[in-house]
């Protein structure tokens, strides 16, 4: 059986419009996903899901053109779109110790990649319902979490002692196990005669108030500093 060829009663000219529309379109939907995740400062911004939505959807228009010229399976190349956004989605996360980061920006790749192959394939208003949708769950999802405090995140602490590094480190073990924590990272620096530690805990807000003011209570921990790090997403 012959399948029918879609541009065979198609002009140059329409077909370049219509591609080239397709093109934009998918530019346009990443670039818009792309600075929501910019705004958030996540590894995965602007340029990256604009690129990311570009490529998904000018490898399915190449499918369906070489295919249409030369015969052949009109979905060969754009199959193998999905395993290659695998390997980016794996390059963004990140896995220290315990603790995993990124798992948010990866599966946003895969969407992102999605909405890039609908838009190449023509399919405009599946590619913008799942943009909105898209940009729905990140921005109102991530504020649920916040507001349930059920948002994790690193808080990188530092402390200055004169006293035996091991016990201070000890003292800092026994707080943070009275709140289920552990050290995700530790290390010491020697700085004019004293010593550093700077030690990151993995935890939601309430969690890591809750750690601080522990630490506060101890006359030998109380003068730490905390710095926010980034969310474990």
């Amino acid at each position: 059986m012959v399948l029918p060829n879609p541009f065979a009663h198609s002009s140059v000219t329409e077909v370049v419009s219509r591609d080239l529309g397709r093109l934009l379109l998918a530019a346009v939907l990443g670039g818009i996903v792309g600075i929501e995740r910019e705004l958030k400062r996540r590894p995965a911004g602007l340029r990256t899901n604009m690129f990311i939505c570009f490529g998904a959807a000018m490898f399915t228009v190449l499918s369906l053109e070489l295919a249409s010229m030369a015969g052949g399976d009109h979905t060969r190349i754009a199959s193998q779109i999905i395993p290659g956004i695998g390997f980016i989605g794996a390059g963004s996360i990140l896995h220290a110790q315990k603790t995993i980061t990124g798992l948010t920006t990866a599966a946003t790749i895969f969407v992102v990649a999605s909405i890039g192959m609908a838009c190449g394939g023509g399919l405009y208003g599946l590619a913008v319902f799942a943009s909105v949708l898209l940009l729905i769950c990140l921005q109102v999802l991530g504020a649920l979490e916040r507001r349930f405090n059920l948002k994790s995140s690193l808080v990188h602490y530092s402390l200055l002692t004169d006293r035996v590094a091991e016990e201070v480190t000890d003292e800092i073990d026994a707080v943070l196990q009275e709140h289920g924590k552990q050290m995700e990272s530790m290390k010491l620096i020697r700085t004019n005669g004293r010593k550093k530690i700077v030690f990151t805990v993995d935890g939601t807000r309430k969690e890591q108030d809750e750690i601080k003011d522990s630490l506060r209570q101890s006359e030998d921990l109380r003068d730490f500093k905390a710095v926010p790090g980034h969310d474990t997403d």
